[in-house]
C-alpha cells in the first residue's frame, strides 16, 4: 500500500494506539500537534515522528500533510475537522465523529466540494468480522433480519471532574459508548431507523448515564440497545434472523461471531481478523478509501448513526454548553 503523511493531533492514549498501528501499516508517522509542545516532543520520540507542531494551524498548513487524525476530546472535533478540510487535508477522526448531524453534515459537504474523505474511528465498521457476517446474512444464512439487541456498559469511576461526566467536555454515555451500539446496530440493519423511542437517567453533573433506545427503520427490522456508563455489562451484540441468530462478545473489536441455527440448533463459529490489529484495519481503510475513492459506504453508516444520536439527544433535551 502506498504510504500516506499522516499528521496527529492530540496525543493521549488512542493517539499511542493508533502510533502503534501507523509505524505497523504505513512505517511511519509524518506529523503530530499538542498545544502542549511538550506532549507532542515526547510523542515524537517515542514514535520517531518527523515533524512537530504546538499548533493546529500550523501543522494543517503543511503542504505535506495528507491526512489528519484527530484525537482530541468530542466537543474539539468539528472545529479540528472544519479547519482541516478547508486546508485540504483528508479526515480520520476519533468517535464520536462530531457531537451532532448539523455538524457533520457540514464536514461532509465541504468535504465533496473538496473531493477529500472524512472517517471516524468506530473500530467496528472496520473489522474483517463484520465484513463477513454481512456477507453470510446477505447470502440468506441466518433469513431476514429482525431484531437487534445491543448492550455497552462502563462502569465509570466516580468523579465529577473526569471528562466522561463533563457536560463542557460532551460526556456521558452515549457519544462515549452509545455510538459503538448504534453503529453495531445501524450495520445490521437494511436501513437507517426512522422511529426512535428512548429515555435515560442522568448522572449529577447532567450528562446520561444509563439509557434504553429502541430503534425500528421502514424495512421493520427493531434494534433495542442498553447503556451504562456506571455499572459494567457485557458487550454483546446479537442479531436474529428468521433462521437462525448470531451472537458477537466484545463487539467493538470482535474477530468470533457464532450463528445458532434456530431449525437444528447447530452452532457454526465465524472467525476474521484480529482483535490486536484493529487500529491496523482503521488504518488500511482510511487509506483504501483515499487511495481507491471508495468509503460513501462507510461515510453513509457514520452519517445515520449521528442522526440517530442527535435524535436521542434531542428527545432528552440534552444540550451541551457549547452547542
Amino acid at each position: 500500500m502506498k504510504k500516506l503523511n499522516w499528521g496527529i493531533l492530540g496525543t493521549g492514549w488512542i493517539a499511542h494506539e493508533m502510533g502503534e498501528a501507523l509505524t505497523a501499516v504505513n512505517g511511519e508517522i509524518y506529523a503530530v500537534c499538542n498545544v502542549r509542545l511538550a506532549g507532542a516532543q515526547q510523542y515524537a520520540e517515542e514514535f520517531g515522528v518527523q515533524k512537530v507542531y504546538g499548533s493546529p494551524d500550523e501543522m494543517f498548513a503543511d503542504e505535506n500533510v495528507d491526512i489528519v487524525y484527530i484525537a482530541t476530546p468530542h466537543n474539539l472535533h468539528y472545529e479540528a475537522m472544519l479547519k482541516a478540510l478547508k486546508a485540504g487535508k483528508h479526515v480520520f477522526c476519533e468517535k464520536s465523529i462530531t457531537v451532532n448531524s448539523r455538524q457533520l453534515e457540514e464536514c461532509a459537504a465541504l468535504a465533496e466540494e473538496k473531493g477529500l474523505i472524512i472517517c471516524d474511528g468506530t473500530t467496528l465498521l472496520h473489522m474483517p468480522l463484520y465484513k463477513k457476517l454481512r456477507q453470510i446474512i446477505e447470502e440468506g444464512a441466518i433469513g431476514d433480519v429482525k431484531m437487534v439487541q445491543v448492550n455497552f456498559g462502563s462502569c465509570k469511576e466516580y468523579d465529577v471532574n473526569n471528562r466522561f461526566f463533563s457536560k463542557e467536555l460532551a460526556g456521558g454515555a452515549l457519544l462515549d459508548i452509545g455510538v459503538y451500539a448504534v453503529s453495531f446496530a445501524r450495520y445490521f440493519m437494511k436501513s437507517r431507523p426512522d422511529v426512535i423511542l428512548t429515555t435515560a437517567n442522568y448522572f449529577e453533573t447532567g450528562v446520561d448515564e444509563t439509557s434504553g433506545i429502541i430503534l425500528k427503520n421502514p424495512d421493520g427490522e427493531m434494534a433495542v440497545i442498553a447503556l451504562t456508563m456506571r455499572a459494567k455489562q457485557p458487550k454483546r451484540g446479537v442479531v436474529a434472523g428468521e433462521k437462525g441468530f448470531i451472537e458477537i462478545s466484545d463487539y467493538p473489536r470482535a474477530q468470533r461471531a457464532v450463528i445458532t441455527y434456530t431449525e437444528d440448533g447447530r452452532k457454526e463459529v465465524i472467525e476474521a481478523g484480529s482483535t490486536d490489529a484493529a487500529l491496523q484495519y482503521e488504518v488500511r481503510d482510511m487509506q483504501d478509501y483515499i487511495l481507491n475513492k471508495s468509503g460513501q459506504e462507510n461515510l453513509r453508516i457514520v452519517r445515520d448513526v449521528m442522526e440517530v444520536l442527535t435524535a436521542v439527544r434531542n428527545q432528552w433535551g440534552l444540550v451541551y454548553p457549547f452547542e
